[in-house]
């Protein structure tokens, strides 16, 4: 028998989002563990790869739910919840800028979930590949982007991302083709095997 209660490694986000209502500091402190690369990543990828500014969003986001974890809608996962949050916090940064800014693309890895890595190792240049996966994605709108970065690198489900979004699960799988279609035909120009990104 536990006689001190499960870990906290053992409890659902929605559990420990509970105890951080009731001032649970170790709580807060394993959903942070949990989630702050992951956010890290969405930010970074939505905010124009500035490193200083996804990491003050991730932040930001944390001391929300410092502050007033009440606000967590406990009928939904936390994690779509989370990311229905980050969404709307890029939307309102990009309202606040008069003039988007220039990318600084940096020859970092972009790994794709799903996507059979040693096939496309093989077959291209795969620096100037991501180089350039990145910046067909900084092209794309905030939506468009955000769609992809969740279904792909995040591996949230349709049915997840239109409650992320707020939209229907045609106009994410509307909005995934498009992106697909798009990356496979500007991508062609290092390997065919660019287009098994959608399969």
């Amino acid at each position: 028998m536990n006689w001190f209660g499960p870990k906290y490694s053992e409890l659902s986000d929605e559990q420990l989002m509970q105890r951080i209502g009731r001032s649970d500091d170790r709580a807060f402190s394993e959903l942070y563990q949990r989630y702050q690369k992951a956010l890290f990543r969405y930010f970074h990828r939505m905010l124009w790869k500035d490193r200083e500014k996804a990491e003050d969003f991730v932040q930001d986001f944390f001391m929300k739910i410092i502050r007033k974890p009440e606000s967590f809608d406990a009928s939904r996962k936390f994690s779509t919840w989370m990311y229905s949050i980050a969404h709307n916090m890029c939307k309102n940064e990009y309202r606040s800028m008069e003039i988007r800014k220039p990318s600084d693309f940096e020859t970092e890895t972009y790994y794709l979930v799903g996507t059979p890595g040693d096939q496309i190792e093989k077959q291209i240049d795969r620096k100037k590949f991501m180089v350039q996966l990145v910046q067909e994605l900084e092209e794309l709108d905030e939506n468009q982007r955000s769609t992809f970065l969740l279904r792909y690198e995040e591996n949230l489900s349709i049915r997840e991302i239109s409650e992320v979004l707020s939209c229907s699960e045609g106009t994410v799988k509307s909005r995934l083709f498009y992106t697909l279609r798009r990356l496979a035909s500007r991508l062609t120009v290092f390997a065919p095997e660019s287009q098994k990104v959608s399969s």
